[in-house]
């Protein structure tokens, strides 16, 4: 399932030459729409769900979506990425809304945004 994005919350990283979601996803899919400056993924069908787009975006505007054979189009995976941490929130087909969290190894020195 390729990311979902928010357009209410995507900027396509407009401080930036090129957004952080193209700059990290590893097959090449992510792009910023010229004319609405949102992200959107090239070609849905190649994305593999790897979620280095969702996990690097500062504005928390992509999510995915949990297939359907495990929760049905409604229910969704959301990280947000803090500074020692990761959140993963998810939210069922009915709207429940449940959160994990767990130390991050990567620290800010290594490169998050």
């Amino acid at each position: 399932m390729p990311p979902r994005v928010l357009p209410n919350k995507c900027n396509g990283c407009a401080d930036r030459d090129e957004s952080r979601c193209e700059e990290v996803c590893p097959g090449d899919l992510m792009a910023v729409d010229p004319v609405t400056g949102k992200a959107f993924c090239r070609s849905t069908r190649d994305c593999w769900d790897c979620m280095s787009c969702i996990k690097v975006c500062p504005r928390a505007a992509l999510e995915t979506r949990i297939p359907y054979q495990l929760g049905y189009h409604k229910a969704s995976l959301r990280p947000i990425m803090g500074k020692n941490r990761i959140i993963w929130k998810c939210v069922d087909i009915n709207g429940k809304e449940s959160t994990f969290e767990y130390a991050n190894r990567i620290t800010q020195k290594d490169g998050l945004p």
